[in-house]
Formats: C-alpha cells, structure tokens, sequence
C-alpha cells in the first residue's frame, strides 16, 4: 500500500523533498527512490510505497533473532519489508533488502492475529531493515501492544532521534547490529555512518527497551583486539549487562572475505567477559559459548544447543546455585 511517508519536508525548488526519516537524509527529485527504496517522491510529497507490505514471514524461536534475556525458550511471529537503508557487502539477506520482491499485504488489525496465533508472545520485525517500516510499525505497534502482545525490533538502529523517540515507547525489546567501531567500516562496507547507531543505543537503553548487541566478525575488516575492546567498553559504559553476541562471518553477497576463524570468535568473548556479565558466540558451533553464565558463581543457568534450551534459572529469575539475579525477561 502506499500512503504519505512520516518525517519529511518539502524544498522549495524543482518538487524537491528531504527525507528526515533516517541519518542518510535523501534529498529527492521528483520520481526517485530514496536508498531504501521504499520511499520516493510523487510530485512533491514522500510517499512510502511498503505500508503493510510483508516480504517474509514465519514463527521463529525468540533465541533466533538472537534474543538470550527475552522470553527464552519462546516463539514468536516474526516478519519484515522489502528494502534497506544500508547497502551491506556482506548482507546476508540481500535477496530481499537489496533487490525488489513480491510481497504479500497484511493489514495492521489482521497482522495482531497472526501476530498472536500458535502461542507467539508478539512480533518481531526482522529478516531486512525494520525501521524503514517506520509507519507500519507505528501503527501495527499500538493494536499490538493493546492486544498484550510484545513488539521486537532486529535493527541496524539507523534512524534519527525524533522518529525513533515516538517509536521507542511501543518498543519492548531489540536487538541492534553494531556492525564495528570504526566510521570507515560504516562508510566503506554499509554505506552509512557510525555515530547514529552509537547514540541509538544509548537511547534505547535510556527508554527502557530491552537491548542485546550483535557484532559480525569479519576477518581483516573488524577484528583485531583494538575493534574488540572498543566495543567492548562502548558496552560497558552503557550497561556491563547488556548481552552482547559475537556472530561468526561467512563470505556472502559481495564480500569474499574468509570466514571468522574460531581462534578469533574465543579471543573475542575472553575480552568481553572480562568486563561484560553476558557473552555470546553465534553462528559458530562451539559447546558453553551460547550458554547463559551467571556472572557471580559462574553456574550455567540456561544451556543451549542450537535453538533447543535446558533453563535451570529459578522462576524468580534467579541463580538456582547462588541466588543472584540474572538480568533475563520470564
């Protein structure tokens, strides 16, 4: 469906508009795509062209996403739109973020139903970049909050302060991708910037969402132990309990880097758990490194294999061996 897109202003020469949706900020002539290319102008007015537009679909385990500290062991509803507004050379879902597909319409009240059905705790908006899906969010949020259901965003986090302000109260939990800690790394691979993400983050943190970090090694481009450490103590000047999960690379879409070796996967969760109370390795086989460890005892409170979990933590949220709370949503 296509509808007047929120968070833009009209120039005042030749039809021109100004995207203020996110930090890319496209200045458009009349008939051209914004680089999400969900946007473009008509004539003078953005219009977004993916209002209730579902490119995916599918009920995914809440660890999928990857969520450790929400709802473990869940399901949930789990969908996104056709675009993106980054052009990732590694992206490993550009069949629909960088190129245009069929999609499916759902309307916001029959998404709630959907959204609820076979034991879903909610909707997760993922699989390409959701925040380009500002106004579908908005809207499908609030029924969905009303219905006592959960709204997840899986996130680059690129998007600028003010949208993102009147999102966040209907937002309970996101995991966002800090893809690196060097602006060049944003320039070079996603075609974006650094520093919207960073102060992104701190918004969601300040707001109250629950947030988990997923960071992709890729070798020769993000993984020395500078890279690591930076990001490491980016984290821990938020919230050393803020789950953080390194995720192992594989060449994709444009990117014929050599996959993340399991050395560099293990130095990175050792500095990381020197500082960070929760640590993850992802997309890589290695046993214990997706377990939930309680940061005082040490006692493996939740085991994982694969998206299959053995939880031991207390109802209470606590360490069944010490009594200390874990920082996870039950």
């Amino acid at each position: 469906m296509i509808i007047e897109a929120a968070y833009y202003k009209k120039l005042d020469h030749d039809n021109m508009v100004h995207c203020l949706l996110c930090p890319a900020e496209c200045r458009l002539r009349d008939g051209k795509k914004g680089i999400c290319s969900s946007r473009f102008n008509d004539k003078g007015i953005l219009r977004t062209n993916n209002f209730g537009e579902l490119v995916s679909l599918s009920y995914d385990p809440i660890e999928k996403k990857p969520l450790y500290h929400f709802y473990p062991g869940s399901v949930i509803f789990s969908t996104g739109a056709n675009g993106c507004n980054f052009n990732c050379q590694n992206c490993q879902n550009w069949e629909i973020s960088q190129t245009e597909v069929p999609t499916r319409y759902v309307s916001p009240d029959d998404l709630v139903k959907i959204a609820g059905a076979r034991n879903s705790i909610g909707i997760a908006y993922t699989y390409t970049e959701p925040l380009i899906w500002f106004e579908y969010i908005l809207q499908s949020g609030r029924l969905i909050r009303d219905a006592g259901l959960k709204n997840v965003l899986v996130t680059n986090g690129y998007i600028n302060a003010e949208p993102l302000n009147e999102l966040l109260p209907l937002i309970d939990a996101a995991n966002i991708d800090l893809k690196g800690m060097k602006p060049e790394f944003y320039k070079k691979v996603c075609k974006g910037k650094l520093e919207p993400v960073l102060e992104n983050i701190t918004r969601f943190h300040s707001a109250g969402v629950h947030i988990e970090i997923t960071n992709l090694v890729i070798p020769g481009l993000n993984d020395t132990d500078a890279d690591f450490q930076k990001l490491i103590d980016f984290i821990a000047g938020i919230d050393s309990s803020i789950p953080l999960h390194f995720s192992a690379y594989y060449p994709t879409y444009k990117m014929t880097n050599p996959p993340t070796s399991p050395a560099s996967l293990l130095r990175a969760y050792e500095m990381a758990s020197a500082k960070l109370d929760y640590v993850y390795l992802g997309n890589v086989n290695l046993p214990g490194k997706s377990d939930t460890i309680c940061p005082k005892c040490k006692t493996a409170v939740i085991k994982r294999r694969g998206y299959l979990i053995d939880m031991a933590m207390m109802a209470n949220g606590c360490c069944p061996h010490c009594g200390n709370q874990i920082g996870i949503i039950v």
